[in-house]
């Protein structure tokens, strides 16, 4: 089963300092049929995201260098990737990091640990209204 948008396999890129989340992410999507690409922090995600040009980001919090607020901020002031969703992940459930996560213009917010089902909804509700989108300007 491929999952696409317009004819092309859709790529989700997953942000986490954490191995295990990297891996759990990329086992769940790619069962799922989308192409993942992985990144250990923001810095090493803003080098990927022009490359490979991701349909939907996750991106987790707390990690070191550049955190993910910092990097869903600078993703979301790109002129080409404003528009890409990006989905913050977090052990914390506080409304302040909600609130934090929705300033820098992240789309949803997801607590760690999730399960197959909370990251395959989120990717289908974000590329959803993506292709919705795509259907209306073309």
């Amino acid at each position: 089963m491929t999952t696409s948008l317009g004819g092309v396999n859709l790529k989700v890129m997953v942000i986490d300092d954490s191995s295990t989340i990297r891996r759990s992410a990329e086992i769940f999507l790619s069962q799922a049929g989308y192409q993942v690409v992985l990144a250990e922090d923001g810095f090493d995600a803003l080098a990927k995201v022009n490359d490979h040009k991701p349909a939907l980001i996750f991106c987790d919090i707390l990690m070191p260098r550049l955190d993910g607020y910092q990097t869903c901020a600078l993703i979301k002031k790109s002129a080409k990737f404003h528009a890409t969703p990006v989905i913050m992940l977090s052990s914390k459930d506080g409304l302040f990091d909600r609130a934090r996560g929705a300033m820098v213009g992240s789309d949803e917010y997801l607590t760690k640990p999730f399960t197959k089902d909370s990251l395959l909804k989120a990717v289908r509700q974000h590329t959803q209204a993506a292709d919705g989108a795509i259907a209306v300007n073309a």
